[in-house]
């Protein structure tokens, strides 16, 4: 197989044949660890490290000679619009365990496959109707025709959009409904949003650059895009592979609807929870019922110490007290004023504060003790502990 080695198509290569791999590598990942969410990832690197192919072969030659030219003509390697529907399902799987290619999400790839049959039908025309160059006698590779760049490029906007949508609405809906949110609320995916919006940014900052140093407009100054688009490719791909968090709250939500709701999934003989996650209303006079339920929950949450889990949710909440979770919500926000997540980390406060006062510092590591009143992480525990109290572990023990 032809490929002309070189400074510009060997640097290509390494990052090319690098994504391939990790693509691999998250697709064997999803396969072993039924991780629904490595398989969009997976997708997306491969769909990234075809995007800078016909740059990478065309540096070796490729457009040069046959048959590799009408390689590079025919088969599409640049799937603009699945990039940002990729991008969306994997935000999805990554923070919703009951997210599924159904026929209603199918809708989003449907440009993409257009694309892939208006490509599959000038090779038909080409091939064996014209027999020769008519659709491509101008030379100039389809995949790199400004409609199909420009309107790629709006489609990987609007889903990068619906993409930090979906995260904002999870940050509202995971605190109130588990007492871990820290751990869940994913700076991973502020990562590779971030990233993601940098390879949105990069045809803009080079077209900047491009007015004061014209040799960028050249194939040969096109390169340093695709080289650092690829980068990106490169570090979303190393950082995606390690990330060890799976999240296991099921809900449905919608992105575009003014009250989204979210659906707890229940079990077989259960049905699922509705809670108003963009309206939740805290009242400074509850009702009578709800003075009731605060009363229970206190009760039981007290008597049962059951603060120290560290992976209590507001489903175990609601079992326990025989009701839904909808009620326990809406009794927590309303009644204490206060979302699911800081009313049981407050709990474990006063369950540290307690510790501390009975010098149980002096015989075990400040981590410990959170550690043994429900916190899961250092990070978690001294954030709550000072948004709390106003004062750092360390401070409030000084001050003791």
């Amino acid at each position: 197989m032809l490929f002309q080695f070189g400074f510009y198509s060997s640097l290509l290569l390494i990052t090319f044949s690098q994504g391939i791999i990790y693509s691999v590598l998250l697709l064997l990942k999803a396969i072993c660890t039924a991780n629904k969410s490595n398989y969009w990832l997976s997708v997306f690197i491969f769909l990234c490290s075809l995007f800078i192919a016909p740059w990478m072969l065309g540096f070796a030659g490729w457009y040069d000679n046959q048959p590799y030219r009408d390689i590079l003509f025919y088969v599409p390697f640049q799937h603009l619009f699945f990039i940002g529907p990729v991008i969306y399902f994997y935000t999805q799987s990554l923070l919703n365990p009951s997210f599924l290619l159904t026929k209603k999400n199918f809708w989003h790839l449907i440009p993409g496959i257009f694309y892939v049959l208006y490509i599959v039908a000038i090779w038909i025309y080409d091939k064996y109707i014209f027999h020769g160059y008519y659709f491509y006698k101008d030379g100039m590779d389809k995949d790199f025709e400004n409609w199909y760049h420009n309107c790629g490029m709006i489609s990987m906007v609007v889903y990068f959009i619906a993409s930090i949508r979906y995260y904002n609405l999870y940050r509202k809906l995971i605190v109130q409904v588990v007492s871990y949110a820290d751990r869940v609320l994913f700076k991973w995916i502020k990562t590779y949003l971030y990233s993601f919006l940098i390879m949105l940014l990069l045809p803009l900052v080079f077209d900047a650059i491009s007015i004061f140093y014209t040799e960028l407009n050249s194939y040969t100054g096109s390169w340093w895009f695709f080289l650092f688009f690829s980068i990106i490719m490169y570090y979303i791909a190393i950082i995606g592979y390690a990330n060890p968090i799976i999240t296991k709250i099921p809900f449905e939500i919608s992105v575009f609807d003014k009250k989204p709701a979210l659906l707890l999934s229940g079990s077989m003989n259960t049905e699922a929870t509705v809670i108003d996650i963009e309206h939740e209303v805290f009242e400074e006079q509850p009702s009578p019922e709800i003075d009731l339920w605060k009363t229970k929950i206190e009760m039981i949450i007290s008597d049962q110490n059951l603060y120290q889990n560290p992976e209590l949710t507001l489903t175990d909440l609601a079992k326990k007290l025989e009701t839904n979770a909808s009620v326990i919500s809406k009794s927590i926000n309303q009644g204490f004023g206060l979302n699911f997540n800081d009313f049981i980390n407050n709990f474990r406060i006063e369950a540290v504060k307690t510790s501390f006062q009975k010098g149980e510092y002096k015989k075990s590591t400040l981590l410990g003790i959170a550690f043994d009143c429900g916190f899961n992480s250092k990070a978690t525990f001294n954030r709550a502990f000072k948004k709390s109290t106003g004062l750092s572990p360390k401070e409030y023990i000084e001050k003791l």
